[in-house]
């Protein structure tokens, strides 16, 4: 799993038929060390995410378990909103 900000919102209005209906948001992975800068992705939201929030987000098979439709062409979903993160640096 990976967790990560929400950063933007992302429309299609033309896409897969099984993907209608389904929000997009787009993630910036954090990163822990300041040498690995990870890219940003776009994952479905299955939790009610908005701008800001800090998302655990799960990709590849496991993505697609977690909506209601298992056939969508999906490789990230975000589910889950995070309520805090704790860390020990040592």
């Amino acid at each position: 799993m990976i967790v990560g900000e929400v950063v933007g919102s992302l429309w299609a209005t033309r896409k897969d038929k099984k993907l209608n209906g389904l929000t997009f948001l787009v993630v910036k992975p954090f990163s822990y060390d300041n040498q690995n800068q990870r890219e940003y992705f776009v994952a479905v939201d299955n939790a009610g995410a908005g701008i800001g929030d800090t998302v655990l987000v799960t990709k590849g098979s496991a993505a697609r378990i977690s909506l209601a439709n298992a056939d969508a062409p999906v490789d990230a979903v975000i589910v889950g909103i995070v309520d805090s993160l704790e860390i020990d640096h040592e």
